[in-house]
């Protein structure tokens, strides 16, 4: 059965139409359908913003769901500064026109920063520097900070298309020291093709918006399915949403302040030093970014790989010892682990973890054999994709 992708796109845009179709490539279980509505000109004035209005956004809607598309969204990223909310209510009103779920191609980058733990964003956009000051803000209060940016100084969006994909590789090299992800932000720029060969140079993910907005619709309409050749995104961006969800989950089931999981799959770039997911409640510290230690080789690690067993612990007065810096840095003192198995190996671990001491219960448990299976199931997969490799 074939899914259909409905998407709203500005009218002057040249790009996200070849482009989207190049990214699918051969593939017969997916096809994108377009329509279109005026948008000209990109600014911070009361004129550009009209363009952006609900009605005609609704009309362009209600045409795709004749073609019986199983999502609707809206290929602009001018949620970015007109604010969140206005497009969290743009999809709502899209979904109610279409009975089909919705989204944005702003809603898509907030939600691939998420899954790959994004809190330091390098920005790279063809717009007038005002508007990626109000696009830092917007990402500001998001929880992502944008810690470069590049902008080209252009307000024709027909012109964004012809920016030589050379230069846009350049803003991307300038924005991407000190940053967890690099975001190419505008659906009228040639990124989607730099993101495999400048992740490989630059060590951070590439997010298109281009790409990114692909993504979250195969997402939103249930296929998983990767899309190679493009980077991580749209190869491993679906995995890694699974786990993001297994973690999220579990700190839902548990009441925990935070769950990690750790996976070594070197093909897919999961190596457990650095967490593969981690959900967290409000105010506490992410672990995601703290690569320094040897993880395979400590005590609780070296435990679970002898026992592969949960290790229930409501307090750290009794061996094994976690690492110091649990404790001392992230505050953590009681937790639960529990190995992840695929093929016999120990390929990985979840974390749960209390910034007090507490006793588990058999709930607590429970959540975390549910979410060691689920693990388990996304992760072979993989597993077995590279002994086949």
């Amino acid at each position: 059965m074939t899914t259909r992708l409905g998407m709203i796109t500005p009218s002057s845009n040249t790009c996200l139409e070849p482009v989207t179709y190049r990214l699918l490539g051969e593939r017969r279980d997916v096809t994108a359908h377009f329509t279109r509505v005026p948008v000209t000109r990109i600014g911070l004035d009361t004129g550009s913003d009209a363009q952006f209005g609900e009605r005609a956004m609704l009309a362009a809607a209600e045409q795709l769901a004749d073609a019986k598309v199983d999502v609707v969204l809206w290929h602009g990223t001018a949620g970015s500064w007109l604010g969140i909310e206005h497009d969290t209510d743009l999809a709502d009103r899209l979904t109610a026109a279409t009975g089909v779920p919705a989204t944005t191609a702003t809603l898509a980058m907030l939600a691939a920063c998420r899954v790959y733990g994004v809190s330091k964003l390098g920005l790279a956009t063809p717009y007038l520097g005002g508007v990626n000051d109000r696009i830092t803000g917007t990402y500001r209060d998001a929880g992502i900070d944008i810690v470069t940016e590049s902008h080209l100084g252009l307000d024709d969006n027909e012109a964004f298309a012809r920016v030589p994909p050379a230069t846009v590789a350049e803003q991307v090299r300038a924005v991407a020291a000190d940053a967890h992800a690099c975001a190419v932000l505008c659906t009228n720029v040639h990124g989607a093709e730099l993101a495999g060969p400048l992740e490989a140079e630059l060590g951070v993910p590439l997010l298109d918006s281009v790409s990114v907005t692909l993504w979250h619709a195969l997402r939103l309409a249930g296929v998983t399915r990767p899309v190679p050749g493009f980077g991580t995104l749209l190869r491993d961006g679906f995995v890694r949403a699974e786990m993001q969800q297994v973690c999220e989950t579990l700190l839902d089931a548990t009441g925990a302040d935070r769950t990690t999981l750790r996976v070594d799959v070197e093909d897919h770039d999961l190596h457990v030093d650095l967490t593969a997911a981690e959900a967290l409640r409000p105010g506490v510290r992410a672990i995601r970014r703290e690569g320094s230690l040897d993880q395979r080789r400590l005590n609780t690690v070296e435990w679970l790989e002898l026992n592969r067993a949960n290790l229930v612990q409501p307090h750290f007065n009794a061996d094994p010892h976690p690492p110091q810096a649990l404790i001392d840095t992230y505050g953590v003192h009681a937790q639960i682990l529990g190995p992840v198995e695929c093929q016999g190996d120990m390929t990985g671990w979840l974390s749960v973890h209390s910034l007090t001491e507490r006793q588990w219960h058999g709930d607590d448990i429970a959540a975390l054999d549910a979410a060691r299976e689920q693990a388990a199931e996304i992760i072979a997969p993989l597993v077995r994709e590279g002994a086949h490799a």
